[in-house]
């Protein structure tokens, strides 16, 4: 007989009190005792600087790339840089993309509907300078939606196209992209492929081996389950000559030599490094991110797939029968587990729903015209009942 790899819940290991139904990681994810004790241990090292060593200054960065790499099955963690937001990210490939071979006025940047905002507003300076024009793929009406968007998105790719923006799951809807489908596309007519991981991965598989995107962005607060204001960014090939947005000293080379950083040195450190954020280093936050990469990497993403499809899937059936619809699992382009978009009747506001929703503990995000529920391993069966219960209040 095989035994199940079906997870146990684990909210044993995060502080979330009684009675309250955190359904919402997709806003921003509790930190687990793990990670509350690692930035506890890091102020105390704060608190007496003595003995601290110069590589110390990298050691800690070292350890998170090489964590985030196994995560992402990336071969290389020297092309995984530290970043404070997906917004400086996104920055960097447009201060890049007029090195782009063959860019020329008249292309296209795709994106998908209803975006994130930072991977909207990161092109309007680029598109004006180069001449490019914005070519944004609407979710289609009806359902179900996956199947339609993922066809439109590749059918919008063309010889036109410069730059490709596409998350694995959408931040809104959870609706799911190939990115491996879209990855080819994108090399067949030699666009660049830039991923905003942030609602997904840590949550959901990403293989960059077979997506072999040019950029992944990643917010780390979130599926990561790390601090606020840190990110990584992972560079492919394209990018390894690039303009980096500032120009740090700890991303030259031999810069952990403090007695020689008075000889200048125009060389930076190989790969992704240039685009670190100056003082990458944080030593309260560095601490953090690596705890929660390692319990990452021991849960593995397909896990908590399967463990938020079995918790939710009694759910979506008795919502049904008040009105309310989920986009159906449809394999790579279908919804995805741990990031789902409720539309809710007609007639019902959102914003209201989720206010009846928070007086009754139960915390989920109202997003444009859906509720966006997001669980996670810390989520109990109680949670989902919860959810279930305020929406029969709420909607009723």
């Amino acid at each position: 007989m095989v035994q199940s790899t079906l997870l146990p819940c684990q909210k044993h290991l995060f502080r979330l009190p009684d009675g309250v139904h955190y359904i919402n990681c997709a806003t921003r994810s509790p930190s687990s005792q793990a990670v509350e004790q690692a930035g506890h241990d890091a102020l105390t090292r704060h608190a007496n600087p003595f003995g601290l060593r110069p590589d110390d200054f990298f050691d800690g960065s070292a350890s998170v790339r090489d964590k985030f790499a196994q995560l992402i099955n990336l071969p290389d963690p020297e092309r995984v840089a530290l970043i404070p937001s997906v917004s400086y990210g996104m920055a960097i490939v447009a201060r890049n993309l007029s090195r782009k071979p063959g860019i020329r006025a008249g292309q296209q940047i795709v994106l998908v509907g209803d975006e994130f905002p930072s991977d909207v507003y990161a092109w309007d300076r680029v598109t004006a300078e180069l001449g490019l024009t914005i070519r944004t793929v609407p979710m289609p009406t009806g359902f179900p939606k996956g199947p339609r968007w993922n066809e439109q998105l590749l059918d919008a790719i063309t010889p036109d196209t410069a730059l490709v923006v596409v998350p694995p799951a959408h931040w809104m809807y959870g609706t799911r992209f190939d990115l491996v489908a879209v990855g080819q596309r994108a090399r067949e007519v030699g666009a660049w492929l830039a991923v905003d991981g942030t609602q997904s991965v840590g949550a959901l598989p990403f293989d960059w081996q077979a997506v072999q995107p040019d950029v992944l962005i990643c917010a780390g607060y979130k599926w990561l389950m790390g601090p606020y204001s840190m990110g990584l960014a992972c560079f492919g090939p394209a990018f390894d000559d690039g303009i980096p947005l500032e120009e740090s000293w700890m991303n030259r080379l031999d810069s952990n030599q403090f007695h020689r950083l008075m000889d200048y040195q125009s060389a930076y450190r190989p790969k992704a490094y240039r685009y670190n954020v100056g003082e990458q280093t944080h030593f309260i936050q560095m601490p953090m991110l690596d705890a929660a990469l390692t319990q990452l990497l021991d849960w593995q993403p397909a896990r908590i797939q399967e463990y938020t499809e079995a918790l939710m899937a009694p759910v979506w059936s008795e919502l049904e029968t008040l009105g309310c619809h989920v986009d159906p699992v449809d394999g790579t382009v279908g919804r995805a587990h741990h990031l789902v978009g409720l539309w809710l009747p007609e007639q019902a506001d959102p914003m209201t729903v989720a206010q009846v929703l928070h007086e009754r503990q139960v915390s989920v995000s109202a997003r444009s015209g859906v509720l966006r529920i997001a669980p996670h391993l810390y989520n109990t069966p109680e949670d989902a009942q919860a959810l279930v219960d305020a929406l029969h209040i709420a909607l009723r």
